[in-house]
C-alpha cells in the first residue's frame, strides 16, 4: 500500500502543483489583498493593511458602493434570466434529439453543440451587428411583421436582456448535450409500464422524465450559474457596462476598479464578495435539492 500511495502521489503531483500555482495561490493572494490598500500598479510589498475598510466602502453609500451594488444586482438578474431560458430550451432540444424517430437528429445535435465551440468574443462581435438599429437583421425581421426597430443595446430596458439572449444562443447546445446524457440513463421500460397504465404525453414527462432528470438539471443549473457569473466578453466588447450602467456586471466592474483605476485592494474585496456570494448560492441550491425528496 505504501508503494501504491507513493506512485499515486507522484502521478497526481504535477496536476496538484499546477492547480496550486494557478488557482489556489492567486485565490489566497486575492483574499489577503482584500484587506489592504494597494495599487495594482505597484509591487505587493506596498500593500497596507486596512482591515474591513474595503468591504465597508463597497457596501457603503459612496459612488463605488452604489456601482458595486448595481453590478451585483445586474449579475444576479443576468444569471437568473440565463438559467430560466437555457434549462427549458435544453430540455426541449434534448427531447427532440433523443427521439429516435426524428430525422436529422445527429445533424441538429452537431449544430447545437457547434454554437458552444464558437469563442464568446466572436459571438459578441456577430451579435453586435445583428442588434444594429438600422442594419441589423433582427430589426429588419421585426419590420416584416409591422414592428418598429428596437433599441436592443442602446436602451437600459433591453440591453441586459439582449446580452442574455447572446449567452443563451452560445450556451444552450452544451446543456442540450447534458440533457441528452441524462435522458439516455432513463430505462425505456419505465415509459412502457406507464403507457400500459394509460399515461400519455405530458404525464410521461411530468411523472417520469422530469423527476429522473433532477440530478442532471441540478448540475446544469449550477454550471449555468457559474458561467453566468463569469460573463465578461460581451459586456466589455459591445456595451462597456452601459447604457446607464444597465449591463455593468461584476466581472467588468472589478476589472474597471482593480485594473483601470489601479485600486487593487478594492477590486480584491469585490472579487472575494462575489466568490462568497457564489459559494452561498450554490450551497443553498444543493441544500434545497436535498430537501425536496423528503416532502
Amino acid at each position: 500500500m505504501t508503494g501504491i500511495r507513493k506512485w499515486t502521489f507522484t502521478m497526481l503531483a504535477p496536476g496538484i502543483g499546477l492547480i496550486a500555482v494557478f488557482i489556489l495561490v492567486p485565490m489566497a493572494l486575492t483574499v489577503a489583498l482584500a484587506f489592504t490598500k494597494w495599487s495594482s500598479q505597484t509591487p505587493f510589498s506596498t500593500a497596507t493593511f486596512i482591515g474591513l475598510d474595503n468591504f465597508a466602502e463597497i457596501f457603503g453609500s459612496s459612488s463605488v458602493g452604489r456601482d458595486f451594488k448595481g453590478a451585483l444586482i445586474n449579475t444576479a438578474l443576468y444569471a437568473l434570466l440565463s438559467i430560466a431560458l437555457i434549462l427549458p430550451l435544453s430540455i426541449l432540444f434534448g427531447m427532440l434529439i433523443h427521439q429516435a424517430q426524428l430525422r436529422g437528429a445527429n445533424i441538429l445535435r452537431t449544430i447545437l453543440f457547434a454554437t458552444y465551440m464558437v469563442p464568446m468574443i466572436a459571438v459578441a462581435l456577430v451579435f453586435s451587428k445583428l442588434y444594429s438599429p438600422s442594419e441589423g437583421p433582427f430589426n429588419q425581421m421585426l419590420g416584416w411583421v409591422g414592428i418598429g426597430p428596437q433599441p436592443w443595446l442602446s436602451s437600459p430596458d433591453t440591453a441586459l436582456v439582449s446580452v442574455v439572449l447572446l449567452n443563451v444562443w452560445q450556451q444552450v447546445g452544451y446543456f442540450t448535450i447534458l440533457i441528452i446524457a441524462g435522458l439516455t440513463q432513463i430505462p425505456p421500460s419505465l415509459y412502457d409500464a406507464a403507457r400500459i397504465d394509460g399515461a400519455r404525453g405530458l404525464n410521461l414527462f411530468g411523472f417520469i422524465t422530469l423527476p429522473l432528470l433532477r440530478r442532471t438539471l441540478l448540475f446544469s443549473a449550477v454550471i449555468a450559474l457559474i458561467n453566468a457569473v463569469q460573463v465578461f466578453e460581451p459586456v466589455a466588447l459591445i456595451t462597456q457596462g452601459g447604457p446607464v450602467g444597465s449591463t455593468n456586471v461584476m466581472t467588468y466592474y472589478i476589472r474597471r476598479v482593480g485594473i483601470e483605476r489601479a485600486q487593487g485592494g478594492l477590486g480584491s474585496a469585490m472579487s472575494v464578495t462575489l466568490l462568497l456570494a457564489l459559494v452561498v448560492t450554490v450551497t443553498a441550491v444543493f441544500a434545497l435539492a436535498r430537501r425536496e425528496p423528503q416532502r
